[in-house]
């Protein structure tokens, strides 16, 4: 397997679900807006996303992974498979009796993620039912999880990183066969996230089918390997999805605020795109990557892989920063400005988006350097660091609210994610398991000197092409368009002045079978 390839594969899948994700959401701006609905449904949408985000793409990922692949490699697809099967039974016994639970305490549990609700009493309720009808999903999206680090381990990348393009394809349907005829579209919405789950444990079953992979239901047992299992998964239910649990930390505080969850929320859905290709999608390919060549005490070559991803990674995250610092303002008003969606949360989602672009180079590092420790087998030291990461933006997002209100919350979240990365770094780098080479050393500063070129490029273009964004959608959508690859290919041209990336360089590893 190539490491670039398959990174692209996962990348360039999970660029069209982000597509289809902001179709959805300019759909669901439209529909709703800001208002108490559209609060109450991104509260109930919040739990599935994340657990979709803790499982898919942080604990069980980060935790399976390593063990099936010792398994497969050391007795066969059968062994393999049996643990599979094995660990797919506990954990949906016990996600089972979670959720029974959390369907009886949602009542309970509405004052505890959104306590700012209890004002409107029309809000909470609508919050309890949408909730409880997006919970199920869970279910279906954790046995997916299982499903997708199989075929993660087998080298098959593409069907686990399509899964989410069936959510966003469901909700589109939702959003244009069931909201138009319905009293409650939060409700519609709400039960089109439900059946994306089953859809899409349907086409990962059939994509496990195809590679010769099927897992079949047995009765749970707490056997010596599901027990690692869980020693290793339990920590990186917190260091994997860190990202999303201090995004749930920002949600409760913001429902103090009317409005502020859905600001945040479309601010957090922008700047999840270039995180969800880039740096899930490293992440992901990387985790197997190291496992093995650690496994076969190739060292050097892990050290090799860990470098390269990080200079790629950076190579695609810095300027998207800088574009999104840049021109917030510009992609919220073309993207969500219009139905309900008011030019006064254009200006507070554009202010949101501008603050989270300061940590998305801290999220990605965070997807890159969690595979170095989950490879060892080490998820406590990342959960350590995931603590302190959450203690900071509890306490940071809670002060900072006090004074700039919902600006507070998205700083709160950009300083713990900065604040988890340089521990992680450090921690790798102290214990020689992050080694930056010549390279690597060259190339940052480089990029982020080709990147500050193309920010002025992009900030002259928006003022030139203002007049053309208040024209209607599909001509504004255009003029955006052309700006963004406008800022795209300066960025190509100053990357080759400053040599902080060659075309070869980067055509060349994708090539390589």
């Amino acid at each position: 397997m190539n490491l670039f390839r398959s990174a692209a594969t996962v990348g360039g899948t999970t660029f069209l679900s982000r597509v289809l994700g902001f179709v959805r959401d300019m759909m669901v701006a439209a529909a709703i807006g800001t208002g108490p609905i559209a609060d109450a449904f991104i509260v109930a949408f919040r739990f599935p996303n994340m657990f979709r985000s803790i499982f898919a793409e942080g604990a069980f990922n980060s935790a399976f992974v390593p063990l099936f692949a010792k398994r497969l490699e050391g007795e066969g697809e059968a062994s393999a498979r049996r643990f599979a099967e094995d660990a797919t039974a506990v954990l949906l016994a016990a996600l089972l009796l979670l959720t029974i639970a959390f369907e009886i305490a949602m009542p309970w549990l509405m004052w505890l993620f959104a306590p700012g609700f209890g004002d409107d009493p029309q809000k909470q309720a609508w919050a309890v039912q949408f909730t409880r009808v997006c919970f199920p999903y869970l279910l279906f999206i954790s046995l997916t999880a299982v499903q997708t680090a199989v075929l993660n381990s087998l080298g098959r990348f593409f069907a686990g990183a399509a899964a989410p393009v069936m959510l966003n394809v469901t909700m589109i349907a939702a959003l244009l066969l069931l909201v138009p005829f319905s009293e409650n579209p939060g409700l519609a919405l709400s039960w089109g996230v439900m059946v994306a789950g089953v859809i899409q444990f349907v086409w990962l079953a059939i994509s496990c089918h195809r590679a010769g992979m099927s897992l079949r239901l047995r009765r749970p047992r707490l056997t010596p390997e599901v027990k690692r299992l869980l020693s290793l998964g339990v920590p990186g239910l917190i260091s994997g999805g860190i990202g999303q649990l201090n995004l749930t930390i920002g949600t409760m505080i913001a429902s103090l605020q009317a409005g502020a969850v859905s600001w945040l929320y479309y601010a957090d859905r922008i700047y999840q795109f270039p995180l969800g290709i880039i740096g899930i999608a490293i992440g992901v390919v990387l985790l197997p990557d190291l496992s093995r060549r650690l496994r076969a005490g190739d060292d050097d070559g892990a050290h090799r892989s860990q470098n390269r991803a990080i200079e790629y990674a950076m190579l695609l995250t810095v300027p998207a920063a800088v574009a999104l610092a840049v021109i917030p303002f510009d992609i919220i008003k073309v993207l969500f400005e219009r139905g309900h969606f008011t030019r006064a949360d254009t200006h507070a989602t554009s202010l949101a988006l501008l603050i989270y672009a300061v940590g998305l180079p801290a999220f990605v590092l965070n997807k890159v350097f969690s595979p170095a420790f989950f490879a060892r087998e080490d998820t406590k030291t990342p959960l350590r660091f995931a603590a302190v990461s959450i203690a900071v933006n509890i306490v940071s997002s809670f002060i900072l609210f006090q004074f700039f209100a919902f600006a507070g919350i998205a700083a709160g979240t950009t300083i713990a994610a900065w604040t988890n990365t340089a521990q992680l770094g450090l921690r790798l780098w102290r214990h020689g398991h992050f080694v930056p080479d010549a390279q690597l050393l060259q190339r940052l500063p480089l990029t982020v000197l080709a990147s500050a070129g193309m920010g002025g490029v992009l900030y002259a273009g928006s003022r030139a092409l203002a007049p053309w964004f208040d024209l209607h959608f599909l001509a504004s959508v255009s003029v955006l368009g052309a700006l963004v690859v406008g800022g795209i290919a300066a960025y190509a041209i100053f990357c080759q002045l400053t040599g902080a990336a060659r075309y070869a360089d980067i055509v060349r590893p994708l090539r390589r079978g």
